[in-house]
């Protein structure tokens, strides 16, 4: 088999280990844990045939140790590039992957993660495995299965239409011409603080708008997901106007919802409602949305905010998909040698 293509590799050294894991009951992930998952999405991919691997830098130097020892027949390239703790990095690696050609992007974080790579490469053909918290977009997924799918995607070997769907994308227009977009859920919220990393108090939820309602998971997904169910294969959106206040189950109608791993909130709900995907939901301020867990825009009293779900996102890569089609048609026969030092004595050479 000839090695051919290049496929990047974003990695978020801060989710799963942010300020929520003190008011929740969330699991961490650890800095060897992502060392781990990259070097085993670099053993998949390369694999599958992939030629070449970018990775991105980062201050724990979690890319670089994942690939300093693997003698495997693949290329792996750190990007030089300034890092600032921020969504910022993943969207300057995004850009860097693009220009140097990379055909599919494997992430590692968790919503915010992806969203600020499509922020930056609207129409990225993208693996993301889940390593954050209120996670919907990332798969759960072994590391290695998602390497090998993306690298398969990435060398051409099997077409991106075999492997991918686009997802929805949730877009934010501004009267003032500020925009703004997500993948999962724009959120309305009164008497809240812009950067603010905490988890969303349902007593300052005023409204959602979500490109996926499921009711198998955390974070504002669920506020519709167990009311009316909306998964990634649906051509449509759900809104759910909620009651803000200290007191919701005063008057009116409750949501047991589980907003964070291991903590179930009260969430007044005033109505929900199917949104057809480029219809338009308008929110007045004042208040401020959050987008994907990230407090961004700030809206003034009487100010309006136009919000719409299209299928315009980014092609998302499915392993389970993708290794299916690649048994389909045979992608992992007779491919010849292959040698892995961990494969056991002498390695699994032939």
């Amino acid at each position: 088999m000839q090695a051919r293509g290049t496929l990047g590799i974003i990695v978020n050294p801060h989710s799963g280990r942010d300020a929520r894991r003190l008011f929740a009951r969330a699991g961490t992930s650890t800095i060897d844990d992502k060392r781990n998952q990259v070097t085993r999405i670099v053993v998949g991919a390369a694999a599958a045939g992939i030629e070449k691997i970018l990775l991105s830098r980062d201050g724990f130097r979690i890319a670089s140790a994942a690939t300093d020892a693997l003698a495997l027949p693949v290329q792996c390239e750190l990007l030089d590039l300034e890092t600032t703790g921020r969504g910022i990095d993943s969207q300057n690696a995004a850009r860097r992957m693009r220009e140097a050609g990379c055909a599919a992007i494997v992430a590692l974080g968790g919503d915010g993660t992806s969203r600020a790579i499509t922020q930056a490469w609207p129409e990225v053909a993208l693996l993301p495995l889940s390593t954050g918290t209120n996670n919907v977009f990332p798969f759960e997924v072994e590391a290695t299965l998602a390497g090998a799918a993306a690298g398969l995607v990435a060398s051409g070997r099997l077409a991106l239409e075999a492997a991918a769907r686009r997802a929805k994308l949730l877009e934010v227009v501004c009267e003032d011409g500020r925009e703004s977009l997500a993948l999962i859920d724009a959120a309305f919220l009164v008497n809240d603080h812009p950067g603010s990393l905490l988890q969303v108090d349902p007593r300052r939820l005023g409204g959602v708008l979500l490109t996926r309602a499921e009711p198998a998971s955390v974070g504002l997904s669920p506020v519709g997901g167990l009311l009316l169910p909306c998964g990634a294969d649906d051509d449509f959106a759900v809104e759910v106007k909620t009651r803000p206040g200290p007191h919701p189950e005063a008057s009116g109608k409750t949501l047991r919802a589980p907003l964070s791993p291991g903590l179930y909130e009260t969430v007044g709900i005033e109505s929900v409602e199917r949104v057809e995907l480029g219809s338009t939901v308008e929110w007045c301020g004042p208040g401020l949305l959050a987008f994907d867990g990230d407090r961004e825009i700030q809206l003034e009293a009487g100010e309006i905010a136009s919000l719409r779900v299209r299928r315009t996102g980014p092609w998302v890569i499915d392993p389970r998909r993708a290794l299916a089609a690649a048994a389909r048609q045979g992608l992992f026969l007779d491919l010849g040698h292959w040698h892995d030092e961990r494969g056991g004595p002498g390695g699994s050479c032939c």
